[in-house]
Formats: structure tokens, sequence, C-alpha cells
């Protein structure tokens, strides 16, 4: 009569244990808990893969090559406008009244230009930079143009091309105004157009920025 065997241990229904090299994933699991797959950090509900840290805030420089080309169109038609008015009154004029109407102008020119390269260039330095050279260059060329139109004016536009031909640089002079001892006018015109140009970009784009 055959007694009850025990019942043999047998290795090969145990379920497998699963192998993972050592050092890399999660722990090998127990006998009878399901294996843990090795993947990213838990993360809140939503969120199934991790995201990096939101970037710090980087300070905005503007658009400079805008700017100078906004603030270039601007001095030009400041320029035009005060061309306008020279042909228009030269001839009700006082010497006095034209200093000052030049200074005005290149004031004028110095807001005009550093306004809009303020807004739109913002901190950028090139950007002030080439505000600062535009205004000037926008006074000297607005009082210099409206000489030949005031030449043809009181004379003939033919005399315009013989100016040209004789001395080709008589408006450049007579801006410089070396016959009647104004060249300091005529240079600090530059320097109200270039201080208000780059004063004011330099003030608006900060606050734009």
């Amino acid at each position: 009569m055959s007694q009850h065997q025990p019942p043999q241990h047998n290795p090969y229904t145990q379920p497998a244990v699963s192998q993972q090299p050592l050092g890399y994933g999660a722990p090998p699991p127990m006998p009878g808990q399901a294996p843990v797959q090795p993947g990213w950090p838990m993360q809140p509900p939503g969120h199934p893969y991790p995201h990096p840290a939101p970037p710090g805030r980087r300070p905005n420089t503007g658009h400079p090559v805008g700017a100078f080309f906004l603030g270039l169109l601007a001095s030009v038609i400041v320029a035009m406008l005060y061309s306008g008015i020279i042909l228009a009154t030269y001839e009700d004029q006082t010497e006095h009244q034209a200093h000052t109407l030049y200074v005005l102008h290149a004031l004028l020119n110095g807001v005009a230009v550093g306004a809009l390269v303020g807004l739109v260039g913002r901190r950028s330095n090139g950007a002030r930079i080439g505000a600062a050279v535009v205004a000037p260059l926008g006074a000297f060329f607005g009082y210099t143009n409206a000489i030949p139109l005031v030449i043809a004016a009181r004379e003939t536009p033919a005399a315009v091309g013989d100016m040209m031909e004789i001395d080709p640089f008589f408006p450049a002079k007579a801006w410089w105004g070396s016959q009647s001892d104004t060249e300091w006018l005529s240079l600090s015109g530059l320097v109200v157009a270039a201080a208000a140009a780059w004063g004011l970009a330099y003030a608006i784009g900060r606050r734009r920025a």
C-alpha cells in the first residue's frame, strides 16, 4: 500500500523571475508580484512626460534694423517739411527768426527720430546710435536742400544747375555760415538733434523693454 507522498517542489512550475542587470531600472520583483518596468519618473496626472523648467525671461532688444529705417524715414519727412517752410517764408524771415527756426527744426527732427527708434528698437544700443546719427543728418540736409529751392524761386531753375557747376558745395557753405560767424549755431543744431534723438530713444526704450 503506497503511502501518500507530500507534493514535491517543482521549480519549473514557479513563475519565472525577470532578470535585470544590476544597477539599471527598478529592483527585481518578489515572487508573485508584477515586474516593475523602468521608465519615466512618476508624474502627476495629465503630465505623462517630464517637462523642462521654464526658461528665464529674456530681455527684448527690439528690432534695431527696422528702428533705423523708420527713424530715417521720419528724419527725411521732417527735413522736407522744414525745407518747404523755408521756401514759403524766406522773404519774410529775419536773421533771428531763421536761426530760431533752424534750431527748432533740429530739435523736432531729433524728437521724431528718437521716439520711433525707442518704440521699435527698445534696448538696442545700435538703434540709439543710429538715431543719434540720423537726426543730425536730417537737420543738415533739411537746411541744405532748401538752398536750391530758394535759388530756383528767386531766379530760375536753370540757376540751380549753374550753381552746381560753379560751386556744388555752396549749400553746405551757406549752412556752415562762415561769412556770418554762425558756425556755433550750425554745430549747436547738430548737437541738439543728436541729444534729443539719443535721450528720447533711451528713455522710451527702457519703458518699452
